[in-house]
């Protein structure tokens, strides 16, 4: 599929116009409509020349930053037809519609679809369908058919035979090599001897290139695509015959595919972790929300739960005429059954009632807003443990804590400096500042030493620091510590640092 990087809107039509780029040889026409087209303006053609066929030819310089994102958004739309959607240069994608046709009444009712949706949403195009991706690219930009193209499976020899060279997607420089063997038509190319291709063309890599695409336009060498989105196993599609404009009509429609969805897990034995709700609008463009759970869930109550907060961010624009959901991250479902009494719950923990709580959580607030902190074999606060997203499980093997002494209930990430005055260098402080206030220590607990690793003991930064327990006059207690010694060979003083609070 072919599209321009803008469309003209009815007020340009009256006027050629055209987009123009920088390139090797000067100022180019990369796309113009229809006006432009009739007076002889065509892609590719210098700005100068362009101009001397049309005078009064106006021009805007390619945003290619804008476009890429406008394709990625259509590529997005395009997934409510396949979930295999590709780009594929700045103006093309690539949509793999395998086992994905029947669903909407084979291959020529689905591309006749297509073509009308993008009509509908004023953006030109041409296309092309054949069963390798160099085929259909080359139908679609070199067929000069303004209707969909279709080639059947096994026709592609003859369906390219009498296309262009340049239809197979190589560089200027191969072209202008085939072109000066008089080689102009892909037909050509199919009997020619492929040792006298590589000794006519000076560059290995320029008749490597012309081997590589003809064999993949032919289906003799397999061409791999990069969707955009990876492919899922499960996942279901809801047609509206009326577009959906509230979030009341989206939650019905979410609840029936949750249901489906739900009844597909089950069959294959699975759960899910992140489960994607795509609203596909009437005007082109899509939307979508996510939610994911600690542990591999399907239960469609469930999953409708905590949908419920990120619906709210779904905005229907002029209606939504298809929801699709899929289902990523899977894995075996862990089968539990519910505890009998209140009595027996309270003694003991349970894991499944965590990661229910947890999902609520992160559906309300965000992913990942519920996290677990693992011990680590360290006296350094700042590394004697670690922070990481809630799974669902707290097994796993964990180092025996170690020996210390208190620890605050909030640790600062960064420790903060500090202005102390002590009544003894040596001492607990009786002043400190921290962030330009004032605070009078009225009780102090401490030191407890903590000395730097031992493999870190010649790097300067490397001091001992002395912890305080301490709490001011307004009843606030802080956990500060004077980083290095007095006298312990290093250069430079002794700082302070507020590292927590335990109140």
């Amino acid at each position: 599929m072919k599209t321009s990087p803008v469309a003209a809107s009815p007020a340009e039509e009256d006027t050629p116009f055209a987009i123009i780029d920088n390139g090797a040889q000067g100022i180019k026409i990369v796309a113009a409509n229809s006006l432009a087209h009739q007076q002889g303006v065509t892609e590719g053609l210098r700005f100068t020349d362009a101009k001397a066929r049309a005078p009064g030819l106006t021009a805007a310089y390619a945003d290619r930053t804008a476009e890429t994102q406008s394709l990625k958004r259509l590529a997005r739309w395009m997934i409510r037809w396949t979930p295999l959607v590709a780009l594929d240069g700045g103006d093309r994608l690539i949509l793999d519609i395998a086992g994905c046709d029947h669903l909407f009444g084979g291959e020529a009712v689905m591309i006749r679809a297509i073509s009308t949706r993008l009509e509908e949403a004023f953006i030109p195009h041409r296309m092309g369908l054949a069963s390798t991706v160099g085929a259909a690219i080359a139908l679609a930009l070199y067929s000069g058919q303004e209707a969909p193209t279709i080639l059947a499976r096994g026709n592609e020899r003859d369906g390219l035979r009498h296309l262009p060279v340049a239809a197979l997607r190589l560089s200027e420089q191969s072209i202008r090599r085939l072109r000066r063997f008089g080689l102009t038509r892909i037909g050509q190319l199919y009997d020619l001897d492929r040792r006298v291709l590589h000794r006519r063309f000076a560059a290995k890599e320029v008749s490597d290139a012309v081997v590589v695409r003809l064999d993949q336009a032919l289906g003799l060498l397999r061409e791999p695509i990069n969707p955009l989105l990876p492919e899922p196993r499960f996942a279901c599609r809801l047609p509206c015959a009326e577009p959906l404009i509230s979030v009341e009509a989206i939650a019905a429609g979410l609840h029936q595919l949750c249901g489906t969805l739900s009844q597909q897990l089950a069959e294959s034995g699975q759960g899910a972790q992140r489960f994607t709700l795509h609203a596909f609008r009437a005007d082109g463009t899509s939307t979508l929300a996510s939610i994911a759970t600690a542990r591999p869930e399907r239960l469609a109550e469930r999953i409708t739960y905590l949908f419920q907060e990120r619906l709210q961010s779904i905005d229907p624009g002029f209606g939504i005429d298809l929801l699709m959901l899929t289902a990523h991250r899977l894995g075996a479902m862990a089968e539990s059954s519910a505890l009998l009494t209140n009595t027996l719950q309270s003694a003991g923990f349970s894991e499944h009632e965590a990661s229910l709580l947890a999902d609520k959580i992160n559906a309300r607030f965000g992913d990942h807003i519920v996290t677990v902190r693992t011990p680590k074999e360290s006296h350094i606060p700042e590394r004697d443990e670690s922070t990481e997203p809630f799974q669902g499980s707290f097994s796993g093997p964990s180092p025996e804590p170690l020996k210390q002494g208190p620890r605050p209930l909030r640790l600062l990430i960064e420790p903060e400096p500090l202005q102390v005055m002590a009544a003894v260098p040596d001492g607990p402080p009786k002043r400190m500042t921290w962030r330009r206030v004032p605070r009078r220590i009225i009780k102090a607990e401490g030191p407890e030493r903590i000395a730097p690793e031992w493999w870190k003991l010649s790097e300067k930064r490397a001091r001992a620091r002395d912890y305080y327990r301490v709490e001011d006059d307004q009843g606030r207690r802080y956990w500060v510590y004077r980083d290095g010694l007095y006298h312990d060979g290093r250069s430079d003083s002794p700082q302070w640092f507020l590292h927590g609070f335990f109140s």
